[in-house]
């Protein structure tokens, strides 16, 4: 399952958003409602108008989407990589989730005081980063000391890790923004992978505003961008409050009191589909009379791959795919209107798969 872990520093807004994220039920996920793993642990639909479509045109008796766990790590406070603020216990949780969606605080309030007395968005994320990069170069320095014995040795693979852990030295020293693919070989990620490193991981900056800047943002989100846009990240404009009451205005409401507030979709939506964009995933359909369901793959995912996300048996003994395009398939409104038309295809082992591809998986048992 895609764990996102959501991070902050104290009063920006953080325990709100999440409070709306783990409320929140789309329509079509009646059959995964939000479910309680830990205090601070939530799994949250991922909305997809389009499963709703085709459940209606194939007679579908459930609907499955697929899910984001969510992590709400406490707030981090300066110190953090060093302990302070139970600092260890909530790194460690970072550590285990596929991307990292850092709540920065771009709202005035004089009765919600700011942990450090001023409003600096950009202050605020180079904090985060800051005790991120401190606590991934302890790790870092560690494992470099177990493992320079056996580079000296003349260990290949070590020596590939080594030299690997240098340069992670160098560039977390320096602050640098590191992009795996950039500074490193493929052997070299391959080494380092099991560290788990925080400094790493995909970010999605959620500037939260007041309802007011909702529509168009402000001069802090302006500076909150132009940070992500430098640095390799995503931006998401959202207002936590407004998030929360949405929960209790029902689908009707919530739709209504968005375009009121001149937006089309909720920023939940919007944070939830850029963790997808991020991490550069897509979704293929299954659909049928039992359930329409959403599976997630990597973009760039062959047909047999995908078919071992349902199922191993499947990939073992895939024959072929019978592939149609979701546009397709609501414009003929049905599977055999579409074999009629010519727009089902039957693809093989190296077929690409598409965003929103309806599949059913021929294998041999």
């Amino acid at each position: 399952m895609l764990r996102a872990g959501i991070v902050g520093l104290p009063n920006v807004g953080k325990s709100t958003l999440f409070n709306a994220l783990t409320a929140t039920k789309n329509a079509q996920s009646a059959n995964y409602p939000f479910c309680t793993i830990e205090p601070n642990v939530g799994v949250v639909t991922v909305p997809d108008e389009r499963l709703k479509v085709l459940a209606d045109l194939c007679k579908s008796k459930e609907i499955i989407p697929t899910v984001i766990e969510f992590v709400d790590i406490a707030g981090l406070v300066k110190g953090a990589s060093k302990g302070e603020g139970l600092g260890n216990q909530f790194l460690h949780n970072i550590r285990e989730v596929d991307a990292i969606i850092q709540v920065v605080r771009c709202f005035d309030d004089e009765n919600t005081i700011h942990v450090a007395g001023k409003v600096d968005p950009i202050s605020d994320i180079e904090i985060i980063n800051t005790e991120l990069a401190l606590a991934d170069l302890a790790s870092v320095e560690r494992r470099a000391a177990r493992i320079s014995k056996q580079a000296k040795g003349g260990d290949k693979e070590a020596l590939i890790e080594d030299g690997a852990l240098k340069k992670l030295t160098e560039l977390l020293s320096a602050g640098t923004f590191i992009n795996l693919k950039e500074h490193f070989t493929e052997e070299e990620i391959f080494a380092i992978r099991p560290l788990n490193l925080m400094s790493v991981k995909p970010v999605i900056y959620c500037a939260n505003v007041s309802e007011f800047d909702l529509k168009e943002g402000n001069n802090y989100t302006k500076l909150v961008e132009e940070y992500a846009k430098k640095h390799g990240a995503q931006t998401v404009i959202i207002c936590a409050r407004i998030e929360e009451e949405l929960v209790e205005l029902g689908e009707e409401g919530a739709k209504e009191y968005l375009e009121e507030l001149g937006v089309s979709d909720s920023g939940i939506d919007k944070m939830i589909k850029s963790v997808y964009s991020l991490l550069n995933l897509i979704t293929f359909i299954t659909a049928g009379e039992k359930e329409t369901r959403a599976w997630t793959i990597i973009n760039g995912t062959k047909a047999p791959q995908a078919a071992g996300v349902i199922h191993t048996d499947f990939e073992k003994g895939f024959i072929r795919a019978e592939v149609t395009a979701y546009k397709d398939f609501v414009e003929c409104g049905s599977y055999s209107a579409c074999k009629d038309k010519g727009v089902t295809r039957l693809e093989g082992k190296d077929y690409v798969m598409q965003d929103g591809d309806i599949v059913h998986f021929r294998f041999a048992t």
